[in-house]
């Protein structure tokens, strides 16, 4: 009995080992979790968002609500909540003095739309407006007649400004100053945080990116519904869609660019900015589109294979329609996360202690500490973001395993998604949290090499080394993302942890390369080229939309996010096919090592995708003028059974 029990023990000593290791994963992953949260909370406690978004005076009052009074601020703590806007008292001359505007700053419920030349103009507008000009405990009767209104008081004559949607400012229409105005903001910006300019150029034209967004999603959606059901017809047209528009998008950037760059009113940094940007879009679009054409142009004689090779992918998800839904869930996990990130991070950039100063003013010191936690709070982005496509692709991953390894494919398993899901819940997220800690590990020299490449950009010599270090992190993060969904799939058929789960997926593709990878990479190409289309047009969309706001607003930054937003909308919902091919045909090279297709070890696989790989097999060796081996057998390596 005793000698049982020890062999019983030895057997049940790998189980034991990769459930212990999948639990440490999964408890490191809270901890770290934990940590996530005790800093937004910290952040919530200590930080001050609104004050980013809606802006503050130079008492301490935010903008739009009611204020706490801070000790020291005789103005300080006022309701705010009618008082929407912040007035520069010196506006044509703004100088930027440490971390702050030198000009006194008040929040007011109007900008004034004519210009004011006189105080009397001031306590005109006061009384007809509800706007006050001057500072708070200056009475409006008393602006012509007190001694120190010229000092409590803006710089006469007070431009006409307009209320614009950028931080909630009131931003004077005179040329000349509104010249100044914009560079000495830009640059304030520029110096304490490069989000506050993404923010306003989003809050700028929010009704345009909100829209295009919902267009990126639109177009999406398409592609999915026709890459399911008309593939036949659907491929020639999108390789058409697609070539026309890299060539028309390409087109319009360099005509935007030559409008801009010889337009005479172009003064403003803001503007010479945009003209730089697009400088940058019309070169890097060219460059995709001559590399794509090429591409294109020597791979159009496998369009009937892509054909088929949609045809079988599309069957299988046929039998598992809710996989299609599969990635909405995930984005829908993965907005509302990037949308608590940011508000953690807004807070983040906002902490610190109110202090009053001897002019009775109020300033905001940073607390320390805080820039750590800003790169734990980053470090927690990449990871959790990494840790949730991770488990979308477990979740694809099993439902195909468990519908490839079915015996009677007219009767597929019931609920193969739900069952997917509930395995990966109960057994596989130590190893989801382990491939994605690994894409972790990787990202974060790649951001290290970017703030040190920032902070040494202008010598020369250190640039063609950062950027052989770029690729070489950028190469090995393709080549890691790529093995840990085989490595998924892997787990998913045998239930082992994910190190075995990597060797074994490894193992198995070297000794298949020749058969499968052609066939994947092709797949991969088209379903990009389904990307590109989707962030053409819609960055197409953008152009035409922004062009006619050739304001303040930096535009270029809006449209760089959305085109950012559109290949993600469409990488996440036509992520379905990619994954769903990738595992079919690992779970292919997998039955064919351990089966013979004798009565005793049936393929499990079927007919169709059983001939399309054939014959893909068959034009590979055309082409290449020389005879493949077949899949040999599991000589060595270790053999993958399929999970019961």
């Amino acid at each position: 009995d005793s000698g049982d029990s020890v062999s019983e023990l030895r057997e049940w000593r790998p189980a034991i080992y990769r459930k212990c290791t999948d639990v440490l994963w999964l408890l490191l992953f809270c901890l770290f979790w934990a940590g996530l949260m005790f800093i937004s909370g910290y952040a919530v406690v200590v930080g001050a968002a609104e004050r980013l978004v809606l802006g503050y005076d130079s008492f301490g009052n935010i903008c739009g609500r009611k204020n706490t009074p801070v000790e020291g601020a005789n103005l300080s703590g006022l309701d705010m909540t009618n008082k929407k806007y912040v007035f520069f008292l010196n506006s044509c001359s703004l100088e930027i003095q440490g971390p702050k505007i030198s000009s006194l700053s008040l929040c007011v419920s109007s900008c004034p739309q004519q210009q004011l030349n006189s105080l009397e103009d001031l306590q005109s507008f006061a009384r007809n407006n509800g706007s006050f000009l001057c500072v708070y405990n200056l009475n409006v009767s008393s602006y012509t007649v007190n001694p120190k209104a010229a000092q409590l008081c803006p710089t006469l004559p007070v431009p006409p400004s307009k209320s614009f949607p950028l931080f909630n400012r009131c931003v004077p229409q005179n040329p000349e100053c509104y010249s100044k105005y914009a560079s000495v903001l830009i640059s304030m910006v520029n110096e304490m945080d490069v989000f506050h300019r993404i923010l306003s150029g989003i809050l700028a034209g929010r009704d345009t990116v909100i829209g295009l967004s919902v267009l990126a999603l639109a177009f999406s959606l398409i592609l999915v519904l026709a890459f399911r059901f008309i593939q036949t017809l659907f491929i020639h047209t999108l390789i058409a869609l697609v070539v026309f528009g890299l060539l028309f998008v390409s087109g319009v950037l360099w005509w935007l660019y030559y409008d801009y760059r010889n337009d005479p009113s172009t003064e403003l940094e803001t503007e010479k900015e945009n003209v730089k940007f697009l400088l940058g879009y019309a070169i890097f679009s060219t460059i995709i589109t001559v590399v794509l054409l090429s591409l294109i142009f020597v791979l159009r004689k496998r369009l009937p294979f892509s054909v088929q090779l949609f045809r079988v992918v599309g069957k299988i998800i046929g039998r598992i329609p809710f996989l299609l839904l599969q990635p909405l869930w995930t984005f829908l996990i993965l907005i509302v996360f990037w949308v608590f990130w940011v508000a953690i991070l807004l807070s983040l950039g906002t902490a610190g202690t109110a202090q009053s100063t001897s002019g009775g003013q109020v300033e905001y010191r940073a607390l320390s500490g805080i820039c750590y936690m800003a790169w734990y709070h980053f470090v927690g982005l990449i990871w959790t973001s990494e840790f949730i496509l991770a488990c979308q692709q477990m979740v694809i991953a099993g439902a195909v395993v468990t519908c490839y390894f079915n015996r009677n494919k007219n009767k597929p398993p019931p609920h193969p998604v739900l069952s997917s899901i509930s395995v990966l819940f109960c057994y596989h997220l130590g190893t989801a949290v382990k491939g994605s800690f690994l894409i972790t590990i990787l990202r974060i020299p790649r951001i290290v090499l970017l703030y040190l490449y920032n902070i040494l950009n202008q010598k020369k010599n250190a640039k063609p080394l950062f950027n052989c270090c770029f690729c070489w992190v950028c190469f090995q993060k393709s080549c890691l993302r790529y093995f840990n969904q085989h490595a998924y799939t892997t787990t998913a058929i045998n239930g082992t942890n994910f190190c075995t789960s990597a060797k074994d997926a490894v193992c198995i593709l070297a000794r298949n390369s020749d058969k499968l990878a052609s066939i994947s990479c092709f797949g991969d190409f088209f379903l990009f080229l389904g990307k590109v289309f989707v962030v053409c047009f819609t960055v197409f969309g953008g152009l035409m939309a922004f062009n006619y706001h050739r304001e303040l607003q930096a535009w270029v930054v809006p449209l760089l996010l959305l085109g950012f937003f559109a290949y993600l909308m469409s990488h996440s919902l036509l992520s379905v096919f990619e994954v769903t091919a990738d595992a079919t045909f690992l779970c292919f090279a997998i039955d064919m090592e351990t089966n013979d297709g004798t009565a005793e070890k049936p393929y499990f696989v079927d007919q169709e995708l059983l001939t399309f790989v054939s014959q893909s097999n068959k034009l590979i060796e055309g082409q290449n003028h020389r005879n493949t081996r077949p899949f040999q057998d599991n000589e060595d390596g270790t053999e993958l059974q399929p999970m019961v």
